[in-house]
């Protein structure tokens, strides 16, 4: 069995292979049973959460994610969110892979918004707006940049020296980046925004969009948390990753839906039709556009068998054979 860890996963993955990797797993899709959502109490301090999502095509490969999710962690010197990744064959259940599982989770969450908006940001979007510093921001700036013409980007955190911090360590070939202060003057300044973090509240209000722009949710993920208020909802064409996954834990649609803002009808389509041309996506150049992603295990075994495949070359075209 292959043991893969954080840095062995920098070195195999790319975005654009990945977002395709990410785009046919869809296209053809796989079992995927609901997941497991636990919540663990910490005393003290703000419960945590545990995922077990496993996933499967049937004569190819399977796997199961555990991941935990714990808001103090920062107080800890650790990621908010922890995983691993068992990878095993379908059709006899062997071990082939235990994949370090926090970064694998971040590298096929940013190539699933990535996938997602070559579907429904403007082709000549350059501007983006990423909202929150954290684990999951590098990753959302380089996978954005991968499928658009990313030219400059703005950073925005609750606290600017997170935002700063990330605008200096981040190298994107070919684009500035710089920590801003005003949220509501670069949200409509932006082509795209993209949101990741832990917030309850909302933090893109709809009156702040200006025409065109895409809105990529991903941070928020209980269905009593959101980044956007129902303003940008109602004025959105909105998708999804997964309709299961979006209607039992996506904040910001639940919420949205329960105030009347939008109804379940105003969800227009998940990856799998995106991906198989059942949906345009966007309309127009003025559309304002919403992705709202809460992950899939689908994501996770698309990403997995990428990587157990190209370790496995790696090895086998090592000196050593």
């Amino acid at each position: 069995m292959q043991i893969i860890d954080a840095a062995a996963l920098d070195e195999l993955l790319d975005y654009p292979a990945l977002i395709e990797a990410l785009r046919a797993m869809f296209r053809e899709g796989c079992d995927m049973p609901t997941r497991h959502h636990h919540t663990v109490e910490v005393p003290g301090g703000a419960p945590g959460t545990l995922l077990i999502m496993p996933a499967w095509q049937a004569g190819g490969m399977m796997g199961v994610k555990t991941v935990t999710i714990f808001g103090g962690n920062a107080a800890r010197g650790l990621p908010s969110v922890l995983g691993q990744y068992y990878l095993m064959d379908a059709t006899s259940g062997e071990p082939l892979a235990l994949i370090e599982g926090t970064v694998l989770t971040r590298w096929r969450t940013a190539a699933a918004s990535a996938l997602a908006s070559d579907y429904l940001s403007r082709r000549d979007a350059t501007r983006l707006l990423m909202v929150g510093a954290g684990s999951l921001a590098p990753h959302l700036i380089r996978a954005h940049s991968a499928v658009r013409p990313i030219r400059e980007v703005r950073i925005w955190s609750r606290d600017i020296n997170n935002a700063e911090s990330l605008a200096a360590r981040l190298k994107v070939p070919d684009v500035k980046l710089s920590p801003v202060e005003s949220l509501q003057g670069s949200a409509g300044w932006a082509d795209i925004i993209s949101c990741a973090t832990l917030s309850e509240a909302p933090l893109i209000k709809g009156e702040w969009l200006s025409a065109g722009v895409h809105l990529d949710l991903v941070g928020a993920f209980r269905a009593d948390m959101r980044e956007t208020d129902d303003a940008a909802l109602a004025r959105a064409r909105i998708h999804v990753d997964t309709m299961a996954g979006a209607l039992s834990e996506a904040g910001d649609i639940l919420l949205a839906i329960e105030a009347g803002a939008i109804s379940e009808v105003d969800i227009l389509a998940d990856l799998y039709a995106l991906t198989q041309g059942e949906s345009a996506g966007r309309n127009g150049a003025d559309d304002i556009t919403l992705f709202k992603s809460v992950g899939a295990a689908l994501e996770d075994l698309a990403a997995a068998c990428l990587v157990y495949k190209r370790h496995a070359e790696r090895v086998q075209d090592s000196p050593s054979k």
